[in-house]
């Protein structure tokens, strides 16, 4: 499984830095928009020179966006603001004893300013496991084992 970058604009710690209004640092965000396809290309090449599948593209970026973009509909109350952390979006420094810490992290889609909660990291672990060839191309973990 080769992965591709996520959404690296939209992690609370960016979004401190360069987030005037809540939106994702868009320099960040086109960085990620043009390497992203160029490996998914990548891959496909190298698999048609082999002649079958060896390496399975993971958009990481769009597993991502999803909750990000509607948080509500994975059941989090936000997707800008870490659970732990400090200063806007607690995106600034690391987690320790004296940061900001949310009363229940299964409403947070990030754990810290910039890796993803436990209940995120289980939808990308399900995308992975069953997604469709949005998420994982050519197949997903499922079929893959299935073989």
């Amino acid at each position: 499984m080769v992965t591709g970058t996520g959404p690296l604009g939209c992690v609370p710690a960016e979004m401190a830095q360069h987030s005037l209004n809540g939106d994702c640092a868009s320099e960040l965000q086109q960085a990620a928009s043009l390497f992203n396809p160029q490996l998914a290309q990548m891959i496909e090449g190298l698999n048609n020179d082999i002649g079958y599948d060896v390496f399975i593209a993971v958009n990481a970026h769009q597993m991502h966006m999803d909750f990000i973009t509607s948080p509500q509909t994975f059941g989090f109350v936000t997707a800008q603001v870490a659970c732990c952390g400090q200063g806007p979006y607690n995106g600034l420094g690391f987690c320790t004893p004296l940061s900001n810490l949310c009363s229940n992290r299964e409403e947070y889609a990030f754990w810290d300013a910039f890796h993803p909660s436990e209940k995120a990291n289980r939808i990308i672990v399900d995308q992975m496991m069953a997604g469709t060839k949005d998420y994982m191309h050519p197949m997903n973990l499922t079929t893959i084992l299935s073989i």
